[in-house]
């Protein structure tokens, strides 16, 4: 029995010098760790010696996801007069220069309910990738200064426009919106004959509007005269206006919100026009320059839409006036907006018709990009 007890105290002896002797090898593999890695922080320590789990939420932004060192020279020490302040400087220096993409050793120190070391283990953990200082990829460089776009030869395109209707032999120089109104009739009147032709003149010849407004004229043209006027009278007014029912309609509608809101007088605004019934984009823009003679934007039609296409004159084709004229005003000098909407649609009226145009009488044949007259040159 005494044998038996000495021999097993003496394995209990043992035992205890292995585990100690573990544990300083826990211990010392831990501290070396720490001084090697103590520049890369992980979410499973922290990098400042002799602290522990609960004592790492106190020191301030030492847990942010840190990097391995450039150089030796740069690596932090774990020693208990280092202050966090300084490693936390030091490892926000070293993420400026450390290069992307790396893969790299961790501790995972698990520590007892005393705030001992258990338990060491050695993880490799792929480390996400950060844009650094000396990043010089395609997101990291200045954006370059975009040229504007500008169709090619527009300029001696507009200016051949220019010189073909100095003739002013097209229907919308006589008989266009701007030509309906009563000479003799005071401004305020002008300006809402202005706005009644120009609500005819959608999907209107230029001849069937002037002759419907010089009924309307002698009917009596102001907004309590279309108030009063049947709904029947003044379609038969109309006729054969295109949509001559819904315009009669838009008319009277309108004619109520004007004496209503602007004392029978129109908007002189271009969001002002556009809440009326029966005007749009395009109406709005010739309204305001001929009524009020203010500029606020092109004015396209068909012809307009249909030229602009034609001569390029848009980045990309487009499929309705109102994206013809973002188009435009994007490139186009602000001094050529007020004119350039009777330009175009006598130029389309009388030489860039919708169909057969007249290629070989347009000044613009040999630089059109739409001109047959270029093909057939050089078919020969």
């Amino acid at each position: 029995m005494f044998v038996f007890k000495m021999s097993r105290k003496v394995n209990l002896s043992k035992i205890a010098t292995k585990n100690l002797k573990n544990a300083a090898a826990i211990v010392e593999s831990t501290e070396s760790s720490l001084v090697a890695q103590s520049s890369t922080l992980s979410p499973y320590f922290s990098p400042i010696a002799g602290r522990t789990r609960n004592n790492r939420k106190n020191v301030e932004n030492a847990t942010v996801a840190g990097f391995k060192s450039k150089s030796n020279e740069t690596n932090v020490t774990s020693s208990s007069s280092s202050s966090s302040s300084e490693l936390v400087a030091k490892i926000k220096k070293n993420q400026s220069i450390e290069p992307k993409g790396a893969t790299r050793k961790h501790i995972k120190v698990e520590y007892d309910e005393n705030e001992k070391v258990v338990e060491v283990k050695n993880e490799v953990k792929e480390e996400p990738i950060f844009k650094t200082e000396t990043d010089t990829s395609e997101e990291s460089t200045s954006p370059v200064k975009q040229v504007k776009w500008e169709p090619n030869n527009w300029r001696q395109l507009l200016a051949n426009i220019r010189e073909m209707r100095k003739e002013r032999n097209a229907p919308v120089d006589t008989m266009g919106c701007d030509k309906c109104y009563d000479e003799h009739s005071d401004e305020k009147t002008k300006r809402f004959h202005h706005l009644v032709a120009l609500m005819l003149s959608s999907q209107t010849k230029d001849s069937v509007t002037y002759e419907a407004m010089s009924r309307l004229k002698r009917h009596g043209l102001t907004p309590e005269k279309m108030i009063a006027t049947s709904t029947s009278e003044l379609e038969q007014l109309l006729y054969p206006v295109g949509f001559y029912k819904t315009k009669a309609k838009n008319i009277q509608k309108t004619s109520q919100v004007l004496i209503d809101k602007f004392g029978s007088d129109i908007p002189n605004s271009l969001e002002g026009l556009v809440s009326l019934p029966g005007i749009g984009p395009k109406c709005a823009h010739i309204c305001m320059r001929v009524a009020w003679n203010i500029v606020t934007g092109i004015g396209v039609d068909t012809h307009v839409h249909r030229i602009a296409n034609r001569l390029k004159w848009v980045p990309k084709e487009t499929k309705e006036p109102e994206q013809t004229r973002i188009a435009l005003e994007k490139w186009l000098p602000y001094e050529d907006w007020t004119d350039v909407n009777e330009l175009l649609v006598g130029f389309g009226q009388s030489i860039c018709t919708p169909t057969n145009p007249r290629c070989s009488e347009c000044l613009n044949a040999s630089i059109c990009p739409a001109s047959s007259v270029k093909k057939t040159k050089k078919n020969v």
